[in-house]
């Protein structure tokens, strides 16, 4: 099996072929922080969450392949200030009321706003209202918290092989749409399906289940998103505000 060397952040690291660079440091134990990327689903790209710099240029790790001499550079001030700027804008484009939401505590952007030190957004809030669908028994989805990440998208077609989503509107009206149907009753959806355990935030989620885990001890209030991939570190750093 061919295999390829390359450095994040001056560490040596192996590939094999075909691995993409965020595939790569995972293994190697470096965490690259996304959001759009999920193990399940093809690399997407659209979230930039995950840019590094390879040779220099910003570039998303999830979709670039890993190849032999890469110089790559995730924990750099202007990654992580990247980073940091493309959270704080999602955050504010979406009614993320933390304090309110069933997600809290499983929350990917929650966490990720933790781990790179948002605390509260720079920018002014610019999101405009979008309507909650809760007419399945079981489920429902709430735009307002949606980041667009596609992955109820792509895992409802390449995994559950139902294409219920897309996405219609452009710009701040872009939002996932229910294919062939006005709302998620009409759908063929079912609780089962992949699509509703890919979500990173609270935007499509499974009634009845909201706020049972109790707080302490939900996926991210002990250790910060990413501790199960930076195994090899004995702290998970958090990244200090600028």
């Amino acid at each position: 099996m061919n295999s390829h060397t390359f450095t994040i952040d001056g560490v040596s690291v192996e590939a094999t072929a075909g691995q993409s660079i965020m595939q790569a440091a995972d293994a190697a134990g470096i965490y690259i922080p996304r959001l759009c990327a999920h193990p399940d689903l093809k690399p997407y790209g659209s979230c930039r969450v995950c840019t590094v710099l390879i040779n220099g240029t910003p570039q998303s790790s999830c979709t670039q392949p890993a190849s032999d001499g890469l110089v790559v550079e995730s924990d750099c001030a202007a990654v992580q200030r990247l980073r940091r700027d493309i959270v704080e804008m999602l955050f504010i484009e979406g009614g993320h009321y933390c304090m309110y939401c069933e997600k809290s505590g499983n929350c990917e952007l929650q966490a990720l706003g933790y781990r790179l030190g948002v605390t509260a957004p720079k920018f002014d809030y610019q999101f405009p209202e979008q309507n909650v669908d809760a007419s399945h028994p079981d489920l429902f989805i709430d735009r307002n918290r949606c980041i667009l990440c596609a992955r109820c998208v792509r895992a409802s077609r390449d995994l559950d092989n139902k294409n219920v989503f897309q996405f219609v509107g452009r710009g701040l009206t872009r939002r996932v749409g229910v294919n062939s149907s006005a709302c998620l009753r009409d759908t063929n959806i079912d609780v089962t399906d992949n699509a509703l355990n890919v979500c990173p935030v609270g935007a499509l989620m499974k009634k009845h289940v909201g706020y049972h885990t109790p707080v302490g001890e939900r996926l991210y209030d002990i250790d910060p998103i990413g501790t199960e991939i930076d195994a090899s570190r004995d702290r998970v750093p958090m990244i200090e505000r600028e």
